[in-house]
């Protein structure tokens, strides 16, 4: 009862009786990159369609810092994602945008760090600026015809409204609602798909679940420090996990570590001074400061990494703030924003902690302070950008799991039906730093190889009893051992497209998802540049 009259009040007080209704073949709700290539592909087949937006951009991580793309077999990225590179490198043909490089440098600067960054033969380039990209990608999305909600969040909880098996229709919190035909989550958190009662999973599988060799808790390494502040006893460096949570192999609900992937620029013309978060807490780099005065972090790039990107800027990784973001995955709105704001005051802090703290060596301190903000990315936002790298939300328990042996591809384990391919390592951050008696263990990490594999429709669907009208290509369908490897955005791009390829066929031949000939599917994929074999090559 109280929920309900919660929500009364919100309806009133968003003005949703006098609120505008859409009407939609497919509706995509998330601006991430997936989202972006499903609107298109709909719009491009006939569809009419709309993008919503819970924020005032498209493109997610892809436009949001996460511009060092982790492509390490391009072969396998077709469809639209490769139209996207396409775009990028001819954007960076262009001597003009060159504003304080040149071409050459650049691509020489980062060919060690991002698999070359391009391929000439196939004219694709994968490092480029966020407001490229999202420029990009707006222009893509205009002249395909689709219509954008920006600023528009799904009414939490009771926003789906669904009759049977199929959603009738999206109510959002700024009173719209939208009826379609076919839904696709396209959001990392995938809150569409569990308003939806849709099945899913937080946190990672035991090894006995799924037979993975990967799974479940481990214990990665150790520093061999004490986990108290003061060296001995008393107050414990913050964000410590205090005692076990499980055995080695067990599942829990805990996820790798969130981060924020910030732009830094050493251009002094466009430049913006770092400053430290107005509630900075030197405490929250104890263990930095310890690893640095083992020996064990020598260099700046041994804490964080400065990926080159064009025009002397970086995609700024590893400010990872473990054991802060446990909470984010089933949280409420109000709880994920402040979840996002502690992670951006931490890499704040982290940033002016390297670049001034007297504790950190002085040939670091300088190094550090080479570095500040890129003038010309997130103009509206301070600089910094919008996006929270949620690597891992929920995961959808769907019609078929992916698991660390699809990802492995190893004899006959290659999941069929295939709509795209994967090919990047299962790479999972650390989930936690955990105190001991007499020392931190560092906890959940995963890097292992895969081979170029395939992913399997059905990781799209979700049971057909659940619902039968929508597809989900970010929080698919896997295990949290092949999401390690699934993760990435231009697979997102991949999985994104051939969801609203199959949205439109169901549409077309008035099928559940589940009911999709995928045949008919997978002639349609092909058509549309989409690889879906194991050798790289688009099967006919």
């Amino acid at each position: 009862m109280k929920k309900i009259f919660i929500c009364l009040l919100v309806l009133i007080s968003s003005g949703m009786s006098a609120a505008h209704t859409y009407r939609y073949d497919v509706c995509i709700y998330g601006e991430t990159a997936a989202g972006v290539m499903a609107a298109i592909q709909s719009a491009r087949m006939g569809k009419k369609t709309v993008l919503v937006s819970r924020n005032s951009h498209v493109g997610g991580m892809a436009t949001s810092g996460l511009t060092a793309t982790d492509i390490n077999k391009h072969t396998v990225v077709g469809g639209l994602a490769e139209e996207f590179y396409k775009r990028i490198y001819d954007y960076y043909l262009d001597d003009g945008v060159w504003r304080s490089q040149t071409r050459a440098e650049f691509m020489e600067s980062t060919r060690t760090r991002t698999y070359s960054g391009k391929n000439d033969k196939r004219k694709m380039q994968w490092v480029y600026e966020s407001g490229v990209g999202e420029k990009i990608m707006k222009d893509m999305l205009a002249e395909a015809g689709v219509d954008i909600l920006y600023d528009t969040r799904l009414l939490q909880w009771e926003g789906v409204l669904k009759k049977d098996a199929l959603i009738r229709e999206m109510r959002f919190e700024n009173g719209s609602i939208v009826k379609a035909k076919m839904f696709i989550d396209a959001t990392y958190e995938g809150d569409l798909m569990a308003f939806a009662g849709v099945s899913f999973i937080i946190g990672r599988e035991s090894k006995r679940q799924y037979g993975e060799s990967l799974a479940g808790i481990n214990h990665f390494s150790v520093i061999h420090t004490s986990p108290y502040l003061n060296g001995k006893d008393g107050v414990m460096i913050p964000y410590l996990a205090c005692e076990p949570y499980g055995n080695i192999g067990d599942g829990d609900t805990r996820t790798q570590a969130y981060c924020y992937r910030v732009t830094l620029t050493d251009d002094p013309d466009n430049m913006v001074p770092i400053e430290a978060p107005a509630n900075y807490d030197p405490a929250l780099f104890e263990l930095v400061v310890r690893k640095i005065n083992s020996g064990e972090e020598k260099l700046l790039k041994d804490i964080i990494t400065f990926t080159p990107m064009p025009n002397r800027k970086t995609d700024t990784n590893h400010l990872d703030f473990f054991g802060a973001s446990f909470d984010y995955p089933a949280g409420d709105y109000a709880a994920r924003d402040s979840i996002a704001a502690l992670h951006r005051d931490y890499a704040r802090g982290m940033l002016w902690f390297l670049g001034n703290d007297s504790r950190v060596p002085k040939e670091m301190r300088s190094e550090m302070k080479r570095w500040g903000w890129a003038k010309d990315e997130f103009t509206e936002n301070g600089n910094f950008p919008y996006q929270l790298y949620v690597r891992e939300a929920r995961r959808m328990v769907g019609e078929y799991v992916m698991t660390q042996h699809n990802v492995q591809n190893i004899d006959t384990t290659a999941a069929h039906y295939s709509v795209g391919m994967g090919s990047y390592p299962m790479d999972c951050h650390f989930v936690c730093n955990m105190a001991s008696a007499d020392s931190v263990i560092v906890e959940g990490g995963i890097f292992t190889p895969t081979r170029p594999y395939p992913i399997s429709y059905h990781s799209l669907t979700p049971k057909e009893e659940e619902c039968e009208n929508l597809l989900v290509p970010v929080c698919v369908s896997a295990s949290h051992v092949a999401y390690a490897s699934i993760r990435m955005e231009p697979v997102y791009m991949v999985l994104g497209q051939s969801a609203a390829a199959a949205a439109v066929l169901s549409i077309d031949n008035r099928c559940a998802v589940q009911k999709l000939d995928y045949l008919k599917l997978k002639e349609t994929l092909s058509a549309a540049g989409q690889i879906l074999d194991n050798n790289g090559k688009q099967k006919k």
